[in-house]
């Protein structure tokens, strides 16, 4: 077994794990993947102030999300397909995220469902990720489930009305479970690991959309669902109505630009998430890291903004909390944890991020997340 020291050597090795399709459904962008790029590589560009003789002894990265405590800022973020990059991905996850003391966010588009999670963690709280579909009887009806499930949050996200043109998914045919073609069959030979544990599973389908819309009992009526069911005339309307029938904390993910977030405000959302959905939706879009400041500026005394995309470290952590997110997300980077050792992976990349987090937080001179500031940061360079 390598030796694991940081995220990418977790994306290696989950790259040399689990087949070609659902590696890059994970490590992709739209188009070009300009924007996929720009959210790493923007981080890069700040630079921090290194301070010295100054005590760092009894440091913590402990703080709040919408009011619950967390050990870092630093929630899992909602990915389809995570139960496709090892069986039982999503419930693995879950697992680590509360071991660790951080939020678990299920995406709508997960293979486990809301119920074998919340199974699982033995009613710990999680978050649950809702995209809007025309059919809005199945809408209520997961939301409902959410409930009965005791999420204790609800991410809706808002960028995801029609769906970004990402080409490798296209040439890989991704589907699930993946379509036995030869190529898929060969290049699922040389992943025994993964095979084996998918032959122990049951769970290979969407698990909150199978057996819970009427007609959909198949992977070929589900594609066909999927590709007619995410709505592109979801409007703020929508959001007062999904707020008002779930009625508890509410987190709005998508958001780009300062009008919108403006919006959100006065939509009476509890958070926003600065993101471009991983740079997989508009293509040329900026950064989620250069972005935030704007929006932050803008509304940040009203609502608490939280950010995703592009964090590989917890020095991405800490510089998006400088610029004054008051959460971020990764869903990459515990992606490639789950598809390289599974749980184990999942709480690896968390304390990759956490001991990276509190040592670059001492190098700046701090002990408590809550004093950073953008003090830390090198003017100039953010």
């Amino acid at each position: 077994m390598p030796v694991i020291t940081s995220i990418e050597d977790l994306r290696v090795l989950a790259q040399q794990r689990i087949p070609r399709m659902f590696y890059d459904y994970v490590d992709c962008g739209s188009w070009t993947e300009s924007t996929y790029r720009a959210n790493s590589d923007d981080f890069g560009r700040i630079k921090l102030r290194q301070r010295v003789a100054i005590n760092m002894e009894n440091r913590s990265t402990a703080c709040q999300m919408i009011g619950q405590p967390v050990a870092m800022p630093v929630a899992l973020a909602p990915t389809g397909l995570t139960g496709m990059l090892c069986a039982d991905g999503e419930i693995k996850a879950a697992l680590a995220a509360k071991q660790f003391g951080v939020p678990f966010t299920l995406s709508t588009m997960s293979i486990c469902s809301i119920e074998d999670v919340a199974a699982a963690i033995g009613g710990h709280p999680f978050w649950f990720q809702l995209y809007v579909m025309k059919d809005r009887d199945f809408i209520e009806r997961l939301i409902d489930r959410a409930k009965a499930a005791h999420c204790s949050a609800l991410v809706l996200t808002l960028d995801l009305q029609i769906i970004g043109q990402r080409h490798k998914d296209i040439k890989n045919g991704l589907s699930a479970p993946p379509k036995l073609t030869l190529p898929n069959i060969l290049n699922m030979l040389t992943k025994p690991r993964w095979g084996l544990g998918m032959l122990g599973t049951p769970r290979r389908g969407f698990g909150n959309i199978i057996g819970h819309v009427k007609g959909i009992e198949t992977m070929g009526t589900l594609s066909e669902w999927t590709a007619k069911q995410f709505d592109p005339a979801l409007n703020w309307g929508d959001v007062e109505w999904i707020k008002k029938r779930w009625g508890g904390k509410l987190i709005l993910k998508g958001i780009q630009d300062v009008e919108d977030a403006r919006i959100a405000v006065q939509s009476g959302a509890d958070a926003l998430i600065v993101s471009n959905h991983g740079g997989r939706q508009l293509d040329g879009a900026p950064s989620s890291i250069t972005a935030l400041p704007a929006i932050v500026d803008a509304v940040g005394s009203q609502i608490e903004v939280h950010m995703d995309g592009g964090i590989r470290s917890g020095q991405d952590v800490l510089k998006a909390w400088a610029l004054g997110a008051r959460g971020t997300y990764i869903g990459r980077a515990f992606n490639y944890g789950v598809a390289a050792l599974g749980q184990a992976g999942v709480t690896r990349a968390l304390e990759i991020i956490h001991k990276e987090l509190d040592l670059t937080m001492a190098f700046c001179g701090h002990t408590r997340i809550n004093q950073v500031d953008q003090g830390i940061l090198l003017p100039g360079t953010f």
